[in-house]
């Protein structure tokens, strides 16, 4: 399984995306398909995401049962922390949304 989100791509791309894999929610596609057409379709996503953010989650053999590869600009940082995937949101951004301004982390 391999679910896909990407935030201001181009029709293009998502046209692209919509081959393989299907749109549930706008940005958002989830697909299965072999490791190949999977890391050629993360090269696409690469290559052509100018302004915005990719994030790819696929099934692998590990703890968590995924792995995570992100590209660009997003609100969420994703981080491996011994072996275990952790997202991050940078307080700086979390506490302006509540109208703070620290620039700690917060791990969820």
């Amino acid at each position: 399984m391999v679910v896909l989100i990407v935030e201001n791509a181009k029709p293009g791309l998502r046209g692209e995306l919509s081959r393989w894999m299907i749109e549930p929610k706008a940005g958002v596609f989830v697909g299965s398909m072999s490791a190949l057409v999977r890391d050629k379709l993360w090269q696409k996503v690469e290559g052509e995401m100018e302004d915005g953010g990719a994030t790819m989650l696929h099934t692998t053999n590990n703890e968590q049962g995924f792995a995570i590869r992100t590209h660009g600009e997003r609100r969420r940082e994703v981080r491996e922390f011994e072996g275990l995937w952790l997202v991050v949101i940078p307080r700086e951004r979390a506490s302006q949304a509540n109208g703070g301004g620290e620039e700690e982390h917060h791990v969820k």
